[in-house]
């Protein structure tokens, strides 16, 4: 296996309020593991072997199952996304690289996945890329609004989007590559002036394209694949969708 020129930073912070549970909504078990270990394995499979992984409520229990050779970052308080990457700022700090940014709750993101969007994060100007894909509702997801050439110009929240923007069906993913000597900045440059009143980390595209940059975006070909887990029922559908491969 190839080893990536990148380091890892995997969101597993949050309780998951909709899965009305106790259980940090990462450990949650799809096929027998918990649904960080799925992402951390797709990670180490696509050749990083540095893995941070920001945890939060229950932070114990997630770091316990995230395991050893994983470095850990606290986020006490859930103030976001940009936030939660926030605290992976002193373990990356004398770092100058790609970093892949994924989240805990998406577990089905491949191997394949991760080394085509370090590849285009690697390409000659451009600074960051995002997974994007079509589901079949696009609702509750950010919209991906890009120029007519494909250009992305910037990632709109559902609940800031305006109308023509809630119209467009490719959406975010929540699965990043950045450069580091352009998310760390960015960071420090994002507000809380939105709709949620959170860090948006999708806010960072703003600051590298005012600097002149390039970002880009990496289309899923099937949405399975970058569905997130929010609800019971949507952990089932999940279960069911990898029985019925494990069978075919």
């Amino acid at each position: 296996m190839a080893i990536i020129n990148a380091k890892a930073v995997v969101l597993a912070a949050g309780k998951g309020v909709r899965m009305k549970s106790e259980l940090p909504k990462v450990l949650h078990s799809l096929c027998g593991m918990p649904l960080v270990a799925h992402v951390l394995r797709s990670i180490r499979d696509s050749g990083i072997s540095d893995i941070i992984t920001v945890v939060g409520y229950k932070g114990d229990e997630v770091a316990r199952a995230a395991g050893e050779g994983v470095r850990i970052a606290w986020q006490h308080e859930q103030k976001g996304t940009g936030h939660a990457v926030m605290q992976s700022a002193p373990l990356l700090e004398d770092y100058h690289g790609l970093v892949v940014v994924a989240c805990g709750d998406v577990p089905l993101i491949s191997p394949d996945t991760i080394r085509e969007m370090v590849a285009r994060a690697s390409e000659p100007g451009v600074r960051a890329c995002v997974l994007t894909m079509i589901p079949a509702n696009p609702f509750g997801y950010g919209r991906i609004i890009k120029e007519s050439d494909g250009t992305l110009v910037k990632i709109v929240e559902e609940k800031d989007a305006g109308e023509e923007e809630k119209s467009v069906r490719e959406v975010n993913t929540g699965t990043y590559v950045f450069h580091s000597d352009f998310l760390f900045p960015g960071l420090k440059t994002i507000t809380t002036n939105n709709a949620q009143g959170e860090y948006y980390l999708p806010d960072v595209f703003n600051y590298i394209r005012s600097s002149g940059h390039v970002t880009r975006t990496v289309l899923l070909k099937d949405p399975i694949e970058g569905s997130g887990v929010n609800s019971p029922e949507e952990l089932k559908k999940l279960e069911e969708y990898m029985e019925r491969r494990s069978h075919s």
